[in-house]
């Protein structure tokens, strides 16, 4: 858990999961977007792009997920909930904002079942990937931290 995260921190986290997003749907709507034209709210402009709203909607929920990663992954406010629980409390939420947004903003037919597989499909898929960058970064990061505490206790060594 990281402690004395800034606004920065923050904003960058915000930027990095709308530009992935903002991506990820870009090549959608290449691929599929005149298909889903007449399908889905999101690819109203079929493979022409993404509307301003749902740029809008899509930025709301990456300040949400940020701000549950920045809940969740931080020692600010949850101190002793193990990692594995901050983890599944953080997806299932981020499944909750995700499922408002869909019904709130027609981002599909709700009444489709083989639309729910479909998103079920992406976010295990987004969690996956997440999941293992996140754990790459911790080992990469760890890795650090050991080498750089091997050369302090040589350097002490030395020393004595």
């Amino acid at each position: 858990m990281k402690k004395g995260e800034t606004v920065f921190d923050y904003l960058s986290q915000v930027m990095i999961i709308f530009g992935s997003t903002l991506l990820i749907l870009s090549v959608f709507c290449i691929l599929f977007g005149e298909e889903a034209k007449d399908y889905s709210a999101m690819f109203a402009l079929g493979s022409k792009g993404l509307s301003v709203d749902i740029m809008y909607q899509f930025f709301l929920v990456s300040v949400i997920i940020a701000a549950l990663r920045f809940l969740f992954f931080t020692d600010r406010w949850i101190k002793n909930l193990s990692l594995t629980l901050r983890t599944l409390s953080m997806f299932a939420l981020v499944l909750a904002t995700v499922i408002t947004f869909i019904l709130l903003f027609d981002w599909f037919p709700t009444d489709d079942a083989k639309a729910w597989v479909g998103f079920v499909v992406c976010f295990l898929f987004s969690i996956a990937v997440s999941t293992g960058i996140s754990i790459l970064k911790e080992k990469t990061e760890n890795t650090k931290m050991e080498k750089a505490l091997e050369r302090i206790k040589s350097e002490k060594t030395k020393e004595i």
